[in-house]
């Protein structure tokens, strides 16, 4: 919090959060008067959080390439007038229930749009050593909203309408638009142009996909949400159905659900150094068991507001560890990209939960679909073993910078390609299985750069010489991969350097030609580059 510009940030988007709980009150109550069904009342969850998961990775994308701000400012504004919009709707009657839920999927998308950006800004307004506690105060901040919010919600809902808690979420919006319009982000020259948005989606899925530290995270991240989705998606009928009460009781679940969420971020320091991330992990998903356990079989609402404490306590530690996990594990180049993932993941789960809980419910009971939710929370725990979460490393995933576009011999512009590269090497005999071990790394990090046809070749007569190659679609890709290398990459190269025998690496840089080209064929490859550095 002695950072400015976070702690300005972290203030209006509280108020921002209270609102929109005390939105998501009124959107709940509100369906469950106007369509009494558990299918449609659980759809109101799934129709705000299925667009974070359809749309999340596109907006990742964009709050990559684009400015941050910017894209934070779109989504506000769009949540404003959605906002305004739904509350004219409700106080003139002219809502019915599919309208509901248009409403509140749009309000969905602009959360989905905003929050890559939002994440992904937390580590531009705080050094490195302080993310994982300002991961974790953003946490907290949501679910001291969320601990209150709910409960004032109710009572709005309960005394002057949900017309009234649709109105008070629409003014939550502009305090925070305020804050971002005075924002005076310093412009970063980038050097080349934007990906497009196909390019840089496939870039953010072929980085997760390629590194196993944040594709283990998703997995479990999915099925927690999934898991999860039971107990928020089936909320309000635990209030009216199993503890017999109105829209204040529901509140009141929400707000015990919201104060054990507080509690889980004021611990999560403490409990980072008994655990590590996987033990975090399992704990959270026992957490859930005992919340649902609880909740299931109980019908005193006090009793009933301890399994939502514990629910709470669980959601936050993994969330955040989760989040975190993610920050750590990605370059500032595609850092929203993998955030968007990890949320498209989270939020994913909570829709396509919300919605089989509720179909569940609408058969067998709330309690029964509570019950099987355990089954979810189980295998949570049971697939750590192949998909376990690794320790945080501070390892540097910071710009290398030490690479510098090469002077070539042809007139090349931007999208001239295919280029392809080939990089020579002259390893021992004795040295070939280290060679083999190291080489296995570096393809895995090629690819998930963005390199494609990656091979690696060993000449039949001079049994030294290997030959590692590549190729890249554009000569703007070409640069875009090489910088991308991290700091902590370069571990690769150093080695490749000291195991190499001989002269400097030699590298080869050629553009790719067709034998029916109208061009001088003798112009269509660069000589050898020798001596340059190699990443």
């Amino acid at each position: 919090m002695r950072h400015a510009l976070f702690r300005a940030v972290w203030i209006s988007s509280l108020a921002s959060n209270f609102g929109g709980l005390i939105q998501s009150v009124g959107a709940a109550w509100l369906m469950a008067s106007i369509a009494p069904s558990a299918e449609m009342v659980a759809l109101v969850q799934t129709s705000t959080t299925l667009p974070i998961m359809l749309f999340s990775l596109a907006a990742g994308a964009i709050a990559d390439n684009y400015d941050r701000r910017s894209v934070m400012l779109v989504a506000q504004v769009f949540m404003l007038g959605v906002s305004a919009l739904l509350t004219l709707m409700t106080g003139l009657s002219l809502l019915s229930p599919w309208m509901l839920l248009l409403f509140t999927f749009l309000i969905g998308c602009g959360s989905a749009l905003n929050g890559p950006a939002w994440q992904a800004s937390v580590g531009e307004m705080v050094p490195r050593e302080d993310l994982p506690a300002a991961v974790a105060l953003n946490s907290m901040g949501f679910n001291v909203a969320r601990s209150v919010g709910p409960a004032i919600g109710g009572f709005i809902v309960a005394t002057a309408g949900a017309a009234t808690a649709f109105a008070v979420n629409a003014a939550s919006y502009v305090g925070l638009i305020l804050v971002l319009l005075r924002w005076k982000q310093p412009r970063s020259e980038r050097g080349l142009p934007p990906e497009s948005l196909g390019l840089a989606m496939g870039a953010g899925l072929r980085y997760a996909a390629m590194s196993p530290s944040i594709k283990h995270v998703i997995i479990r991240c999915f099925l927690f949400g999934f898991g999860a989705a039971a107990v928020q998606g089936l909320m309000p009928l635990v209030a009216r159905d199993l503890v017999v009460g109105g829209p204040v009781t529901f509140g009141v679940l929400l707000g015990s659900f919201g104060a054990g969420a507080v509690s889980g971020a004021l611990l999560s320091g403490r409990l980072r150094s008994l655990f590590r991330v996987e033990g975090l992990a399992r704990l959270s998903f026992a957490g859930l068991i005992a919340c649902v356990t609880i909740t299931a079989l109980s019908q005193s609402t006090w009793l009933t507001m301890m399994g939502m404490v514990f629910g709470g306590a669980s959601w936050v530690v993994a969330m955040s560890t989760f989040n975190v996990s993610i920050q750590l594990s990605a370059p500032r180049w595609v850092m929203a990209r993998t955030l968007s993932l990890y949320q498209t993941a989270a939020f994913g789960g909570m829709a396509i939960g919300s919605w089989v809980w509720g179909w569940t419910a609408e058969r067998a009971g709330v309690s029964e679909a509570l019950l099987l939710s355990i089954i979810v929370h189980a295998l949570g725990i049971l697939l750590g073993l192949k998909f376990r979460l690794h320790d945080l490393i501070d390892a540097s995933l910071d710009p290398l910078s030490r690479w510098t576009v090469p002077d070539v011999a042809l007139d090349i512009q931007p999208r001239s390609g295919p280029i392809v590269i080939t990089i020579e090497y002259r390893i021992r005999n004795s040295d070939v299985p280290e060679f083999l071990a190291i080489m296995a790394e570096r393809r895995r990090v090629r690819r998930r750069d963005g390199a494609r046809h990656w091979s690696l070749l060993r000449d039949l007569g001079e049994t030294e010489l290997w030959i590692e190659r590549y190729q890249t679609p554009t000569w703007v890709d070409y640069i875009r991969h090489n910088q991308r290398i991290t700091q902590a990459d370069a571990i690769i190269g150093e080695r490749l350097r000291e195991l190499n025998q001989g002269s400097d690496i030699v590298v080869h840089r050629m553009i790719e030609r067709q034998t029916g080209s109208l061009r001088d064929v003798s112009a269509q490859t660069t000589g050898p580059s020798s001596g340059e550095p190699m990443h």
